[in-house]
């Protein structure tokens, strides 16, 4: 039987990549207590590196794009609000 693979938050991997780049604990320490891989920590840990300077470039656009995105949502669910309400009263009556 076959072991079910083991899903990482995003925020784990984050935590886990940051204490090798900080040097708190080595890799196979924190590979022992977290039972993972000594490579799939360093595959983070170099997901990290080369992913920090996209964080920084990509902030402002997608920030921007997240807000318009957030307004068109908020107008979709306002009116449909309206509709679900006028439709519920014309059941009523």
């Amino acid at each position: 039987m076959s072991k079910k693979r083991t899903q990482y938050s995003s925020e784990f991997k984050a935590k886990i990549a940051l204490s090798v780049i900080r040097e708190d604990e080595t890799i196979p320490q924190l590979a022992a207590r977290y039972g993972i891989h000594p490579t799939q920590i360093n595959s983070w840990k170099r997901q990290l590196i080369e992913q920090a300077a996209e964080l920084f470039s990509r902030s402002n656009s997608s920030s921007k794009e997240n807000g318009q995105t957030t307004d068109n949502l908020h107008r979709v669910i306002g009116r449909l609000t309206v509709e679900r309400d006028f439709l519920a009263r014309k059941l009523d009556h």
